[in-house]
């Protein structure tokens, strides 16, 4: 039986559910989103369903319903999805695999590092920005051979990913210098992928590097709340660092 949606605004986990079953392409797409921004568990399972879709493709070839699960599966953290995230990434929609891949990272489920490094060294063009980022972000020792040639990347954010990954694992400063020359990078987009690798980086110099930046305050302030939650779950928190961060993000809501 077909399932049947209102068009009613959705106000409630229950009403994103069934919305998702709509058979308007857009009503399911928000819904989708709205289950991973309020990070619904129950959805997980019709999440997954979603990134298998055949129902919403654009002309172009790519899956938009299937990207916003992935998306939101990422949001939930819910390792019930790695299982189909990994699926996911077999398709041929390159921005599902980007999405899938960070959703995978996300979750850091360790099952998901195989699969990823194949994915590496497979011959197809792969998102290698999101690739490596969740290599960092899972730290994997075995990718370093694989990546380091991209420290020298045509594209200056796959450089960007590159130096995040070694700075993580090595903590040597070279890399992160790396990050910081992108930081006054003409390219608006670069500038702001140096501050997301920066957020990553739980560090004295990676807060002040942000805050001295040329990008909006919603990406300061977005960046420095990584670097908080970083610290504060982190074993041996940065007392210090911690404080400084708090006082930058006071700042920065009292400018908004």
């Amino acid at each position: 039986m077909t399932a049947t949606y209102s068009n009613e605004p959705i106000f409630s986990a229950e009403a994103a559910q069934t919305a998702l079953q709509s058979e308007d392409n857009q009503i399911r797409y928000y819904a989708a989103w709205w289950l991973g921004k309020h990070q619904v568990q129950e959805s997980c399972t019709a999440l997954c369903e979603a990134l298998f879709d055949e129902r919403y493709r654009i002309p172009s070839g790519g899956y938009p319903l299937r990207r916003q699960a992935a998306r939101a599966l990422g949001q939930l953290k819910n390792p019930q999805a790695v299982e189909s995230l990994i699926k996911a990434c077999n398709c041929d929609d390159f921005r599902l695999r980007e999405a899938a891949i960070q959703a995978l990272a996300a979750i850091g489920d360790k099952r998901a590092i195989n699969p990823l490094l194949e994915m590496m060294q497979s011959n197809q063009k792969q998102p290698y920005e999101a690739l490596i980022e969740a290599f960092a972000t899972l730290e994997v020792d075995a990718a370093d051979s694989l990546i380091r040639p991209y420290l020298n990347d045509s594209s200056e954010r796959i450089q960007c990913a590159a130096a995040r990954y070694f700075y993580l694992m090595t903590q040597q400063p070279q890399y992160l210098q790396r990050i910081l020359k992108y930081l006054n990078h003409e390219n608006m987009y670069v500038r702001w992928a140096a501050v997301f690798d920066l957020g990553a980086v739980a560090r004295y110099q990676a807060v002040e590097a942000i805050l001295n930046a040329t990008v909006p305050s919603s990406l300061k302030l977005l960046n420095l709340k990584r670097i908080l939650e970083t610290l504060i779950d982190s074993n041996t928190p940065e007392k210090e660092t911690s404080q400084i961060v708090f006082q930058a993000i006071d700042n920065l809501l009292i400018q908004l």
